[in-house]
């Protein structure tokens, strides 16, 4: 007979072309048995501010993803990308709209869990670095400017391909994460769920005092919080290990 009882299960909605975040989740998470998380991909290739990116992000083809998730009796479903940073947290919140009336499952995104991490913890001033070219990179300073988040520096290593983030190199993110840190904001962000950015993050927080934020381990934060499972290990954020103050 089945077993009456089971993990709690959390369902991602992966960029097609992500190498990192898969991985990345399950490294993160470690030895623990008591999540599992479940993936299922839809097309997405390039970023970019033009239509055929925006395209991608279509929420018809994010309810068909979140419906098959569903079918594994998942007990949250996330949309693992950031697409929401640039195009505007109401694209999220309506995505996130559709595919709980489709499924009657908790959702979330990369963009709305940033939100309620910044939200929770009381950052209001960010250094963000991203794979990313400048012209997207200033589009999400300026959604960010919308929810009362300031950027006070920023990094963009200038790339469009998405398959090319996850082989971005630690040596390769170190010095501009560095300079960010430096102009002392409330938290570094590392913007992408295709970018190796938990790696670094214990490291960067033990040298420059200055707290680390990275989309894979942040979404996988809010769909643990969502779910009532205990949260992360410290060494990849030390923000994202502990429950944020109520009130």
């Amino acid at each position: 007979m089945p077993a009456t009882t089971r993990p709690i299960r959390i369902g991602m909605i992966v960029p097609s072309s992500n190498t990192c975040l898969e991985p990345q989740t399950y490294r993160i998470l470690g030895s623990r048995t008591d999540v599992t998380v479940h993936f299922t991909r839809i097309p997405v290739t390039r970023i970019a501010l033009d239509d055929s990116s925006d395209r991608q992000f279509d929420p018809a083809v994010m309810r068909e993803a979140a419906r098959l998730l569903a079918t594994a009796d998942v007990d949250v479903i996330a949309w693992n990308g950031t697409s929401g940073s640039w195009l505007g947290s109401a694209h999220d919140e309506e995505l996130v709209r559709e595919i709980t009336d489709a499924t009657g499952i908790p959702a979330t995104t990369s963009t709305l869990a940033y939100l309620e991490a910044f939200r929770a913890f009381g950052t209001e001033r960010i250094g963000l670095f991203t794979p990313y070219t400048e012209d997207v990179n200033h589009r999400v300073i300026a959604a960010y400017e919308q929810e009362g988040i300031k950027t006070v520096d920023h990094r963009a290593l200038g790339l469009s391909d998405n398959e090319s983030f996850a082989r971005v190199t630690d040596d390769e993110m170190l010095p501009g994460s560095r300079e960010l840190a430096a102009a002392a904001p409330d938290a570094l962000v590392y913007l992408c769920t295709n970018l190796y950015g938990a790696n670094i993050a214990a490291g960067i927080e033990e040298s420059t005092g200055v707290p680390v934020l990275d989309s894979v381990a942040v979404t996988l934060w809010h769909a643990l919080k969502l779910s009532g499972a205990p949260l992360l290990d410290p060494r990849w954020g030390r923000l994202l290990a502990q429950l944020p103050p109520q009130g």
